[in-house]
Order: C-alpha cells, then structure tokens, then sequence
C-alpha cells in the first residue's frame, strides 16, 4: 500500500466525515483532536476564532463551550451564520474589532487561530506569512486574554518557527507545538498550544466568568 494512497485516503475520510457530521471544513478535526489532547476549551468558556472562515473551528467552538458559554468568530471575509456564534468581519488587530470583541465577552478564555496565508508556492515567502499571522494572533491574544487564559495558532515550520516559540514562551507558562493526526503527514504547519497566560499589570477577572 502506497504512501500516496495513504495520504489520499486519511484526506478523503476527513473531508467525508466532515460533510456527514455537517461541518465546514475538515480542519474542523483538527481543533476536535487539539482539544482532546489539551483540553483548551471547556463548557461555559469564551473563545475567539480568528480568521474564522469558513466556520468549522467555530462550529467546534461551539458545542465545546456549550449554552453557558460564548464564539466569536472574526474574519476578513462574509461568514454564513452559525446558530450562537457572534461573526465579525474586519481586521483583528482594529482597534474597533478588538472593542467589539470585548463589548461581547468583556475577557476571553481562549484565542484560537487555524490562519493560512495565501500560498505563492515559495516556502520561504509562504512561512514568512505564517510567521506574521502567528505573531498578530499573539498580539491579539494579549490584548484580549484573561490572566491564565489559552491560545492555538498555526505556524508553517521554517527560520521563524523557533522565535515564534520563543516569543509565545515569553506570554504563557505552558507552550507545546502539536500536529493533530487529521493534518497531512506532508504538511509543514504545526498547531503552536499556549497554556496559562501571563497579564502583568492587567486587571483581570481570576474566575474567567466573562459573558454578559
């Protein structure tokens, strides 16, 4: 049996039981099994999704958290609504994105980010990317984060990788990159897990109840 085939198949049985289970997108496996390896996002948490589109880590998000808690999914492109995700399109790192943020979860429990650059089909230009994506996603995580709180970015493996980890390391205590068995065996991304966000100086709620 040829490793070709493999491939093809793993890809295949993802992406058809996506369709059968109703998600978006097979990535939405992904989340599903960081979850189950790390326990990110639990019943009553708040999650943002960044560059949420299609949906399928929302979609996860969602029956994760359950009705006690909340999704905000935001992203550049029109999201088809989903039943108790909040969508809000624009830039992640607006001023006014970010308000509106916390004006629907005063502060958040978890940050996630399945983000992918365009691929120019240049490695080095296409990890560039992924690099600047992962780093805005951390910015963005400490704007918004309660103290404690989690975060899973993608990030392409190349030059920067080590200095995206290193830089993560500085913001939380726990940080673990993974690949979930639903990527490619190929594939270059690695999911970068964040544990116990450090907010210095930040006023934060130590409960984490933050839904209005």
């Amino acid at each position: 049996m040829s490793k070709r085939w493999y491939q093809e198949h793993k890809k295949e049985h993802y992406y058809k039981s996506a369709k059968k289970r109703g998600y978006r997108s097979r990535s939405a496996y992904k989340l599903a099994q960081i979850n189950k390896r790390f326990s990110l996002i639990s019943q009553g948490h708040a999650v943002v999704d960044l560059g949420a589109a299609p949906g399928g880590w929302s979609q996860v998000s969602m029956e994760l958290v359950g009705d006690s808690g909340k999704v905000v999914g935001i992203d550049l492109d029109y999201i088809s609504p989903i039943d108790g995700v909040v969508f809000i399109r624009g830039d992640m790192l607006s001023p006014l994105v970010v308000n509106r943020v916390i004006s629907e979860i005063s502060t958040v429990d978890v940050v996630i980010s399945d983000m992918s650059p365009n691929i120019s089909g240049i490695y080095t230009l296409d990890q560039a990317r992924s690099f600047e994506l992962a780093m805005c996603t951390l910015e963005f995580a400490m704007k918004v984060l309660r103290n404690g709180g989690r975060m899973v970015s993608k990030i392409f493996e190349g030059e920067d990788f080590n200095f995206f980890l290193s830089e993560a390391k500085k913001k939380f205590s726990y940080v673990k990159p993974y690949s979930p068995p639903a990527s490619r065996n190929k594939s270059s991304e690695i999911y970068v897990v964040c544990k116990g966000a450090q907010m210095t100086g930040m006023k934060q709620n130590p409960k984490g109840t933050h839904r209005k």
